[in-house]
This record gives C-alpha cells, structure tokens and sequence, in this order.
C-alpha cells in the first residue's frame, strides 16, 4: 500500500500557452483566452492566495463559489458570501467544513462525517452564470489534513500519483462528452433525417448557436476544447411517457476535449456537463447524458483517450510511426482490466441498449486500428506527416512538425453514465498494470484484431463478451475487486458501494424479456427503461 497522500498535494491543471515576449511571458490576448489569467497576466499555474484576493477587489467579487464532485457525478456547489477581506482570504486560505456523509453516504461514519474542502487557487474561473462570484474547484481533506481517500476525485489523483512513481511516467487523457439537444418540436423546414445527423450543419440542426455558446464557455475556463460538431443521432418527435420529453425534438453534439494530465480530465468532464446543462436550461433546453434515448438511434458515449507521456512527450509511437512496447502495453493493461471497467463506465440496465452488435459501439474485448467495432481503437495519430496541410496548399512551404506527437488509444465503451472519476482511476490502474506486470505484450497481441469484429463469427467466438447488464458487472467486479484494492487506491467501501449501485438496476435478464414482448410493447418498455435516468448524470 502507498503512503498516505501529502498535505501539499495541489489540483495540476495543465498550463494554457504562453507567448514569450523579450524574456517575459505574456498571456495570448485571444479572443477566447482565459479572462481570468489575461487580467493577472499569468498562467493559471502560478496563481496564488494574494491574486485572488486582487481578482475579488478589482472585479467587486461578492462571494466565493466552491466545486467538487459528490457520487452520483453531479457537479455540486457550496456558495460563500464574504464582507471583509479577512473573511475572504481566511476562506481561501482554510476553506470551509461540510458533511461528508450527506455527500458521500455509505463511506463515512456519520458520527465522524466532517470533512475540509479546501480550494486549488489554480482552477479559478469566472462562472458565465454568476457574474458576481470568483469560482475554484476544491479537494476534501480529513482532519489530519490529507486527502480523504474515499472521494472519486482524490480517488482518481491518488491512482495517478502511484502511476507516475512506479512507471516514471505520465497519463493523459480526453474526454468525448456525447449528449441529445431536446427543444420544442413542430413543422419545420429543413428536418434533419434520421440517423444522419454526423458534423450536420445549419439549417438542418439547430442548435448550433447554443453549442457555440457552450464551447465559448468552457474554452475561457479549462482551455481545453478540442472540437465540437453534431454526431448521428437526431429524432423528430420523441415517445415518451415524460411530458418534457413527449413530442419534442432531439439532436446529438458531441464536444471533445483536449488532452491533459488523467486526474485534470476528470474535473473537466465534470465541468463540461455543468457548463451543457447550463446553457442548455437557459435556452429552454434540455441537455441530456443518458446512454440512450430511442432504440434504432445512436446512444451517447463517453470515451477516453489516453497517451503516454515522458518528460513532456509523447511516447505512444516509435521513431517509424509504429505502436512503442510502452503503448502496446498500455492496450495489453486495458484489456486486462476491460471486464471489470464497465463497472464504472456503464452504470445504468439502459448501457446494455447501447452496447449491440453493428451500433459503432462495442461488444468483445479486443482491440484494432482505426475500428470502430473494438472495445480499444488506435485511432490516427499524425504519424506519417505532420504537414497536411502542404498537401492541399501548394504555395505553403513554411514546414510545420509538431514536437509532442498526438497518438492516442481510446477505450470506447463508457457512456454517458459512468461514474467518471472511478472510471479514469480504473483506467490508471490498469494502465499501471500494463507498464509494470508481466505478459502484458502477449495478451496485447492475442486480443488484436482486422475488420469488423462483427462480420466475423469465428473471430467472435474467440474473444471475451463484455458484460451484458448491471448485475453481471457487479458480480464480476466482487469477484476480481482484488485488481483494485489490491494496492490501497480504491477503499472497499468504493467498491462495496459501485457493486450495490449496479445491483439496484435488476436487469440480468432484462434483454431476454423484451425480446418476448411485441415490437410495440417491447418500444415501449425500453422507452421508460431509457427515460428513467434522464436527469440521472
């Protein structure tokens, strides 16, 4: 087991880029450029206490807005007034007490439940829905001030911190966060068809303006937007028995985010969903995660990416272009651990609608290039050339190579109701396991497969299924948890706790009984199973 996690520990968001001009750094004064650090002319990494108390002085700050995350993945928020600076620096300085069993119930005694929740002064942001408030993510410590461990979020640095020490190297991740656009329906012109709504652009979706908006948001908080576009799902008229979803309109986005140290992605995602529901509530929307909404149309995922990096650099190829041992150890590590992860990327019976065969969506432990079909896709990676855009611009002879390499593996089976934090430390650790066991490279290479894994018969008989429900996700997590306490990273109340979650849904034979119901009753039964969990994540 690990040694306990220092006091010292910090929230490491990721530095935004800087221009050096004559000697000095100055903050890029873009348009989307990070209000925050262009009004303290420093990066986001380098701010302190004293800063933030100059930020509360200039700007006329009439409270302070404290984030973190609880169990079921909400982002929640603790707003705190102040009418002196000594009380707004004594709450920088010491943060606030909280009841952490009214947080995280179930791991933590009751009659020992307060917990600190002190502020990162470095993820500071202005909130675009709270003018008059300076917001900070914050971290729980325990009495003794140290990390209390059974937080998802201290859960997910902890993993990383014995992930750097035993490999000597770094983890970083992106997030593509999938979610439906629901609004009033009616006749229109320009309706999108059905299952064809993929990088869709006005007039025929319309929720452009409102994506924009979005993304602007969370560009000047995180700097870490990668793109954002409409994805395939689109449908005319939602059935339901919900009246805020009866008959209204629903089109898919996805925004995906750059990559950033593994612990820094779990608090954007948090943050991404903040901002969505946000924006989407304010524009008489409704923004929704849940993995599926309507059979026959595509259900939102939550996949990550993952590279590693040593010393700054992508180690993810080698000098070729080919997959390195260490990023083939890493798939090799994934696959070892894939059984037990959709314990925490898919926590909903609805998860197991969206993971059919023929659905771009997976079904079987294994892994390829640039297939959709695999539970693990290397996707393209800039590898062979750097300079596209020469190809398509010939009077362009200003060569461009980018230093850091891109190539990343994604695992594409969480979806939108994954417990994300527990997911991305899950993710850590079997990433651990892949740079450090041993026979990791030859279970990597036996799990590799070419084509669609769903074409194949043979091929499929061949490789592990996933788990087909809840239920069977909770069982096999109890039976392997030792992959996961083994080394003191996720306490057994954690996983006491996610096995419970999962048991509640009661849906071993879920499928097997819809598919003895009429086409229409089964339609509709699986609309009210997809529509439970609506507001859930």
């Amino acid at each position: 087991m690990m040694g306990s996690p220092s006091a010292h520990f910090a929230v490491q968001w990721a530095s935004v880029p800087t221009t050096d001009r004559g000697g000095s750094t100055v903050i890029d004064d873009l348009a989307l450029a990070n209000p925050l650090m262009r009004l303290l002319d420093k990066d986001r990494l380098d701010f302190t206490r004293a800063d933030m108390l100059r930020v509360i002085e200039e700007r006329g700050i009439e409270r302070l807005t404290f984030h973190y995350t609880s169990l079921d993945g909400k982002f929640r928020e603790l707003k705190l007034p102040f009418s002196s600076r000594e009380q707004a620096e004594r709450i920088l300085a010491s943060g606030e007490r909280v009841d952490g069993s009214s947080l995280f119930p179930g791991l933590v005694d009751t009659a020992s439940s307060d917990l600190y929740v002190v502020p990162s002064y470095q993820t500071a942001f202005f909130s675009p829905f709270d003018s008059n408030s300076l917001n900070l993510i914050c971290r729980f410590l325990n009495r003794d001030g140290e990390l209390a461990p059974f937080t998802p979020d201290n859960i997910l640095t902890i993993a990383h911190q014995r992930f750097r020490e035993r490999t000597g190297l770094e983890l970083y991740a992106l997030g593509e966060l999938e979610f439906f656009l629901v609004r009033e329906g009616g006749p229109e012109a320009f309706a999108a068809g059905r299952q064809s709504g993929y990088h869709a652009s006005s007039p025929f979706f319309k929720g452009g303006d409102v994506v924009n908006e979005m993304v602007r948001h969370l560009t000047q908080i995180t700097g870490a937007v990668k793109y954002a576009h409409a994805e395939v799902g689109y449908i005319d008229s939602v059935r339901s028995n919900l009246p805020l979803l009866s008959g209204r309109r629903a089109e898919q986005h996805e925004i995906e985010l750059l990559t950033r140290p593994i612990e820094e992605m779990g608090d954007f995602v948090g943050l991404a969903r903040w901002v969505i529901r946000n924006v989407a509530h304010r524009h008489n929307m409704l923004a929704t995660f849940a993995p599926k909404i309507e059979e026959g149309v595509a259900g939102n995922g939550l996949h990550f990416h993952m590279e590693l990096m040593r010393d700054g650099r992508n180690i993810m190829t080698n000098d070729d272009g080919t997959l390195s041992d260490e990023a083939r150890k890493l798939i090799g590590g994934l696959v070892h651990y894939a059984s037990t992860l959709s314990a925490f990327g898919n926590t909903v019976a609805s998860s197991f609608l969206r993971l059919v065969p023929n659905q771009e969506a997976p079904t079987r432990i294994c892994w390829s290039n640039n297939n959709r079909s695999a539970l693990i896709r290397v996707p393209l990676g800039w590898t062979k050339e750097s300079h596209l855009a020469s190809v398509v611009n010939p009077n362009e002879t200003d060569a461009y190579h980018d230093p850091r390499g891109r190539q990343t593996v994604e695992i594409r089976s969480p979806d939108g109701s994954a417990s994300f934090h527990l997911l991305l430390a899950g993710l850590t650790t079997a990433a651990e396991h892949g740079l450090t066991a041993d026979g990791v490279l030859e279970l990597a290479a036996k799990t590799n497969v070419e084509g669609n894994v769903f074409s194949d018969e043979e091929k499929m008989r061949h490789l592990e299924a996933l788990p087909a429900s809840c239920v069977q996700c909770a069982r096999l997590l109890d039976e392997r948890r030792s992959l996961y306490e083994e080394f003191g990273v996720f306490p057994p109340t954690v996983i006491d706790h996610q096995i419970e979650l999962l048991e509640k849904e009661h849906d071993e034979k879920l499928n097997s009984q819809f598919a003895t119901l009429p086409a229409e009753e089964r339609l509709t039964a699986t609309r009210e199973l997809m529509h439970k969990d609506i507001h859930r994540h």
